[in-house]
C-alpha cells in the first residue's frame, strides 16, 4: 500500500494547494454571510435583490462542496490505505487503485477552475452581437452566435437577461446584447470575444453558393456600480423611445426603452427589454458602468490585452475563429490551435472545451 499512500498524499497536497489558492475558506465565510441575510425578516420584498443573492450563494455552496467532498474523500481512502500499509489485500489495493486514478480524475477537471484567475473572471458578463459583412448571411450568423452562447448558458445553468435587440431585416439579428449573471461567466465568456468566420452554402442564394460571412461578439465584465469609476451626471444625454421589443402591448406603446450616452467618450448603451422605464433606465446604467470601466482599464496596456484585446471590425482578415460548413466541416480556433470536425455540437453550445484551449493558451503566453 505504499505506492497508494505516497499517491493520495501526493494528491491532498494538490488539493490543499489549489484550496488555499482560490481561498476557499473565504468563500465559506461569504457564503454564511449571504445566509444571514437571506434569514432576515423581509427578505423576499425586493425580488430581484433576493434572487440574486440566492443564486451567489447555490453557487458558492456548489463549488464549496465540490473541494469539499474531493477532499474527504482522499482523507477517507488514505485512512483506509494507512490502516491496511502492512496487510496484503490484493482486493483493497485493487480497489484503492481505482478510487485514486478516479480522484485524479476529478482533480484534473477541477484544477480547470485555475486558469480563472484574472480580475474580473469571476464577474457577470456582458455580451454583445454584430452582424458583420456578409449581408442577410451575417445578420442570420450573428443570431447563430446568439443562440449558441445562450445554450451555453444553459448548459452551465447560468441566467440570460435579453438588454437589447435589433432585428435584422429579413431574418436573425443585426445586433443584441445580453446579461450573464453566473460565477466566472466572464472567464468563461472571454474566449469567445472576437470575429467569428462562417462558410456555408447560403440558405438565401438562389444559386446555392457558397457564401462567407462574419460576425462579431463583445465580451465585457459587469462591473458594480459601487467600483472605483463615478459617472459624473452632468456628462449624460439620456434619450427615451418606443420600445420595439417584446413583451407585451405596454412595451411596444410606451416610451419605455432608454439610450443613454456618455458625452465624453461617446459611448453609447441601450435597454429596452424592461417594461419600467425606470428599470430600463437602471439596467443601462449598469451596461455604461462596465463599459466606462473597461476603457478606464484598458488605459494599462497590459489589461487591455487581457480584457478586451485590440478592437478589429468583423471582417475578412480579422476572424479569432472558422466555423466552415461546406464543402467540408471544421471549427478551428486560430488563437489557441484548437480544432473539430464537428461544428453542429460547437453551435449547440458545446463550448467547454474550445475554452479551456484558449485558456490554456493564454496561460502560456502569459507565463
Amino acid at each position: 500500500m505504499q505506492d497508494q499512500i505516497k499517491q493520495l498524499k501526493q494528491l491532498q497536497n494538490k488539493v490543499l494547494d489549489t484550496w488555499n489558492l482560490l481561498n476557499v475558506d473565504a468563500m465559506i465565510v461569504d457564503m454564511k454571510k449571504l445566509e444571514e441575510e437571506m434569514q432576515q425578516e423581509g427578505f423576499w420584498n425586493n425580488t430581484d435583490r433576493a434572487k440574486e443573492i440566492s443564486q451567489k450563494h447555490e453557487e458558492l455552496r456548489k463549488e464549496i462542496s465540490t473541494w469539499t467532498k474531493i477532499s474527504g474523500e482522499i482523507k477517507e481512502y488514505l485512512e483506509i490505505a494507512e490502516s491496511l500499509e502492512k496487510q496484503e489485500d490484493k482486493e483493497m489495493e485493487v480497489l484503492v487503485d481505482e478510487k485514486i486514478e478516479e480522484l485524479q480524475k476529478q482533480f484534473d477537471q477541477l484544477e480547470f477552475v485555475l486558469l480563472l484567475s484574472k480580475k474580473y473572471d469571476k464577474n457577470n458578463a456582458i455580451v454583445t452581437f454584430h452582424a458583420g459583412s456578409g449581408g442577410t448571411d451575417a445578420q442570420d450568423w450573428a443570431e447563430m452566435l446568439f443562440r449558441m452562447i445562450i445554450r451555453y448558458v444553459e448548459k452551465k445553468g447560468w441566467k440570460a437577461t435579453i438588454i437589447e435587440e435589433s432585428k435584422g431585416q429579413e431574418v436573425g439579428i443585426k445586433s443584441a446584447t445580453v446579461r450573464i449573471e453566473g460565477r466566472y461567466a466572464f472567464g468563461h465568456l472571454k474566449s469567445e470575444h472576437g470575429t467569428h468566420r462562417l462558410v456555408r452554402i447560403s440558405p438565401f442564394d438562389g444559386d446555392k453558393a457558397r457564401h462567407t460571412s462574419f460576425a462579431g461578439i463583445e465580451i465585457i465584465p459587469e462591473i458594480d456600480q459601487g467600483g472605483s469609476f463615478e459617472i459624473d451626471a452632468k456628462d449624460l444625454r439620456i434619450d427615451t423611445f418606443m420600445s420595439s421589443g417584446k413583451g407585451g402591448q405596454s412595451v411596444n406603446t410606451t416610451y419605455s426603452a432608454v439610450r443613454i450616452v456618455h458625452i465624453p467618450t461617446n459611448t453609447v448603451v441601450t435597454c429596452q427589454n424592461e417594461r419600467s422605464q425606470i428599470q430600463n433606465k437602471e439596467t443601462a446604467m449598469k451596461v455604461l458602468q462596465s463599459k466606462l470601466q473597461q476603457l478606464k482599464d484598458e488605459q494599462d496596456a497590459k489589461e487591455r490585452n487581457e480584457l478586451r484585446g485590440e478592437y478589429k471590425s468583423a471582417e475578412w482578415g480579422n476572424q479569432i475563429r472558422s466555423y466552415v460548413l461546406h464543402p467540408y466541416k471544421m471549427v478551428k480556433d486560430v488563437r489557441s490551435g484548437f480544432e473539430t470536425t464537428n461544428p453542429d455540437r460547437i453551435l449547440d453550445g458545446n463550448l467547454d472545451e474550445m475554452i479551456e484551449a484558449y485558456l490554456r493558451y493564454l496561460k502560456m503566453i502569459n507565463d
